[in-house]
């Protein structure tokens, strides 16, 4: 076990009581108070007519393409540089992504790459909110409307981020989020899909629920699926959704911590921030220039976890994997930022409950190591 983990659910605050109201009401499955309370201040807060909770942010993915009609020989446009959910999820429906590479500034889908990968089959992209910053949506979204495009914003790691004052979820056709066990909040397990036009609600809300029609019980009108999240589930991030302003808070002291600490330090880059974006503190992340810093970005997480310090590496570049390289390599894609930020980028533990020593312990193994041969 790590003495400093990467993440750690906060659950201090009324989830346990939540939780056993949920338990003792016999509510336990995808029916009952917790659901709809959850999905209507979700809605709210991320400016949308409907929120619709699913069981995890890979199935809200899957169920975005589903509702959009996603087919066989479609070509789905998606970064590179995410985690590889946004990619099996095109693969679920029998499209194909085609990978595109991220903007150094914003370390998201690169809008100017966008229109070199749009052939007659692309039918839709898919932005990534990368470690909580916010994707480029206007320059998107301008884009996918001159080539008659959809946009789905895969959010899973920007809870409340804002994009010009506005906050991710209603800035496209559909957008999904995640509430696995290291996300900002939390159900363990969890996803919901955030929408404002009414019919491609009906269709979500359908195709969630085994195909049913919502008005005529057991007529089932089209397949459907089983994709919905539980009353417990759903305790647990109502009772995460009203400490969110603490949480935050505290996330974004964490952030400003490693900040001081780590500034000036050679070779250590930190993400960017563009101007009209207010991401959300999910995990810290930085780059290592093997040159300039004295070891290589594994090296680091090597001498970290002997500190008894967990850290991640950045997502592998997906055009590189197994299941998409030989596609990747027949379309001739080079995607050079993605291959840097992939080979170079690390996380370091970001928890509310992280104590500003600890946070000082992670900085000084990282100092010490400068240079250090």
């Amino acid at each position: 076990m790590y003495r400093i983990p990467l993440a750690k659910p906060d659950l201090t605050g009324n989830e346990e009581k939540y939780v056993m109201e949920a338990i003792r009401s016999s509510w336990i499955s995808s029916l009952g108070p917790y659901v709809q309370r959850f999905e209507q201040e979700f809605a709210a807060l991320c400016g949308t007519r409907e929120a619709i909770s699913v069981c995890n942010g890979t199935v809200a993915l899957h169920l975005a393409l589903l509702a959009l009609d996603v087919r066989p020989g479609d070509e789905v446009l998606v970064p590179s540089l995410t985690y590889i959910a946004t990619a099996n999820a095109v693969r679920y429906v029998g499209a194909e992504p085609v990978f595109v590479d991220v903007d150094p500034k914003t370390w998201c889908i690169d809008p100017q790459r966008i229109e070199a990968s749009i052939t007659r089959r692309t039918k839709g992209v898919i932005p990534v909110h990368l470690y909580g910053h916010p994707a480029d949506m206007d320059a998107v979204n301008h884009i996918a409307g001159v080539h008659g495009l959809w946009v789905v914003e895969d959010a899973a790691e920007a809870h409340l981020a804002l994009y010009k004052g506005q906050p991710v979820g209603g800035l496209s056709d559909i957008a999904t989020f995640s509430f696995y066990g290291n996300k900002a909040f939390t159900s363990g397990e969890g996803g919901a899909v955030t929408v404002n036009n009414p019919h491609l609600a009906l269709r979500l809300r359908t195709l969630r629920g085994q195909g049913m029609d919502p008005q005529r019980r057991y007529y089932f009108p089209v397949t459907g699926y089983n994709f919905r999240l539980t009353n417990v589930a759903c305790a647990l991030l109502c009772a995460q959704l009203e400490r969110r302003d603490h949480i935050l808070s505290r996330r974004r002291h964490i952030f400003d911590a490693y900040n001081g600490l780590l500034s000036g330090v050679p070779g250590i880059g930190f993400q960017p921030v563009a101007p009209w974006a207010e991401p959300v503190q999910w995990l810290y992340s930085i780059t290592v220039d093997e040159k300039e810093y004295g070891h290589s970005r594994d090296d680091l997480m090597r001498l970290l976890a002997e500190e008894g310090i967990e850290t991640r590496p950045f997502f592998m570049s997906l055009h590189k994997l197994p299941p998409f390289r030989e596609e990747s390599s027949r379309r001739e894609e080079h995607l050079p930022v993605t291959d840097l930020l992939s080979e170079t980028g690390m996380n370091l533990p970001t928890f509310t409950e992280l104590s500003d020593s600890a946070i000082e312990s992670i900085c000084s193994v990282i100092r010490r190591n400068a240079q250090r041969s």
